[in-house]
């Protein structure tokens, strides 16, 4: 798929898990800039449920020997409700609802061990 193809397919994807919301969605209800990744601003939970909806939908595209792009987006959406719904089920926060996790770029950036200067000493 193309990249523009594979935008659309992850927005069926964020449909179905998100409530009926797609990327620009997400990002409006989370209040995150456009310039921001979804996935950089997710934790954990909401990290593994995204997770879980990617690997299963590749799966059963796998399986079912899915290939047009239509039944592909489709597969997409109920995947993506599927795994909505059993977090509905055992009583769990909604992924539009879990809190904004504080982006992992900026967690890169504040481990990064400090680098010394180096005082006219050769390495």
């Amino acid at each position: 798929m193309i990249r523009f193809d594979y935008a659309i397919f992850q927005n069926f994807g964020y449909k179905g898990l998100y409530g009926g919301l797609d990327a620009k969605g997400i990002h409006t209800k989370k209040g995150l800039k456009k310039s921001e990744q979804i996935l950089d601003h997710m934790g954990s939970t909401e990290l593994a449920a995204n997770l879980f909806r990617a690997t299963q939908t590749e799966e059963k595209l796998k399986r079912e020997n899915i290939k047009t792009k239509y039944h592909a987006n489709q597969t997409h959406l109920e995947v993506g409700k599927k795994v909505r719904k059993t977090i509905q089920e055992i009583g769990g926060t909604m992924p539009e609802n879990l809190p904004v996790a504080g982006s992992i770029k900026m967690l890169d950036k504040k481990d990064e061990p400090k680098q010394l200067k180096n005082k006219g000493q050769a390495s």
